[in-house]
């Protein structure tokens, strides 16, 4: 199977037979089992189907198949959440006195990981600009164990030489881990280019329509035992509902993703010019300084987009008073367009000097296009852009 929405509609077909033209749903704690040596079997079988849900489900397989032949890995598995796959895979490759490299654009569940989570355990840390493939270099420590890299960046857009930093990780027998959130399989696929694991937040592309929190990871079915058996113990489950609304949203990834990278980047296009904005991030214009990088990467550049307005704090937040269409809300990925302005949701938690070091301006939007009619999304932005002229020109 080559094509990808073939594959989107029938990788999962054996994993779990049945009559049924639509998958049923699992919905069930645990199974039983017809005699003792099968019952033992499934209780020690690695991302099984049929034991205890925690341990694996029917729906989870399901998943797990597609996921893994889009990523072209040779398996795969679903958390309760991306963080959830994230934190477990971080705990499993990782333990005390090592060193972990991580990129200081990115998603800040993930900063929060590096910079808070694992020194408390005994891990250190560094973080790198992802622009700078020798940056990855110059941080390597004997004990280095572990990169994780996000390409493109949230909510920054930049982008991450993923063949460069995995051949140099490859050398010196380091593990790296991609956040693939932002391209999804459709757009880019991280092993290709020798990461060792990937991982998503399925809340998002994958599962496209903004109603299950999930998280995936493919990779080598060998790392994935790992980190399966230390999953069995922070139990971030995803349930088998959540887990069959995932697989359906697959089935249209697809068909969804073409229309995000069309309303990207004529969004990104429209605003480019617009005196009300200082810059616009998007790997996938051709003023982005890493567009060749992205390009090589890359077969599409997503429907997320930073806008960064010349009015600063009170300009972004103004504009984004002013859609009509996009949402002001967390997340991005689904159907329907969402924007966040990032400097008011860290506001009541960062002072300024702990916001100037995130590197986010104070005027940036993170805008997540949907899959509306472009014409439509276009003039949406583009009038809300209008209204601060006015706003900008007094800042």
């Amino acid at each position: 199977m080559t094509g990808k929405s073939t594959v989107a509609v029938h990788a999962d077909r054996d994993v779990h037979p049945s009559h049924a033209v639509a998958p049923p749903i699992y919905q069930t704690a645990t199974f039983s089992a017809e005699d003792a040596d099968t019952f033992a079997k499934a209780a020690v079988d690695p991302r099984g189907k049929d034991f205890y849900t925690r341990f694996g489900n029917p729906n989870h397989a399901q998943v797990a198949a597609v996921v893994a032949e889009l990523e072209h890995t040779e398996a795969a598995m679903v958390t309760a959440s991306g963080m959830g796959a994230l934190t477990t895979a971080v705990l499993a490759l990782v333990s005390a006195g090592d060193h972990v490299i991580g990129q200081r654009s990115t998603y800040g569940g993930t900063a929060s990981i590096l910079l808070n989570l694992l020194p408390r355990l005994g891990v250190s840390t560094t973080l790198v600009d992802q622009t700078d493939p020798a940056a990855f270099e110059k941080a390597l420590t004997p004990t280095t164990r572990l990169i994780l890299l996000e390409s493109p960046s949230n909510p920054l857009l930049r982008i991450t030489d993923l063949r460069a930093v995995a051949d140099l990780a490859r050398a010196h027998n380091v593990l790296t881990v991609a956040d693939n959130t932002f391209a999804t399989p459709l757009n880019q696929r991280p092993t290709d280019f020798g990461v060792d694991l990937v991982w998503h937040s399925a809340t998002k592309y994958l599962n496209g329509h903004s109603d299950v929190s999930a998280g995936v990871l493919a990779g080598p079915a060998e790392l994935l035992d790992r980190i399966w058996d230390v999953g069995l113990l922070t139990g971030a489950v995803l349930g088998p509902l959540d887990a069959w609304l995932l697989l359906r949203g697959l089935r249209t990834l697809p068909l969804r993703v073409p229309r995000h990278n069309i309303n990207g980047l004529a969004l990104a296009e429209a605003l480019e010019a617009h005196p009300a904005v200082a810059g616009v991030h998007y790997p996938g214009l051709a003023t982005h300084p890493q567009h060749n990088l992205a390009t090589r990467q890359m077969s599409g550049f997503g429907g997320v987009l930073g806008i960064e307005f010349t009015g600063g704090f009170e300009a972004a937040d103004t504009f984004l008073g002013r859609l009509r269409y996009a949402r002001r809300a967390a997340s991005l990925g689904g159907v329907e367009s969402l924007a966040v302005h990032p400097a008011s949701m860290w506001r009541g938690m960062l002072n300024d000097e702990a916001m100037a070091e995130t590197g986010v301006p104070q005027g940036l939007v993170r805008l997540a296009a949907g899959v509306e009619d472009t014409e439509d999304l276009v003039a949406d932005v583009l009038a809300a852009a209008d209204t601060l002229t006015g706003v900008a020109a007094t800042n």
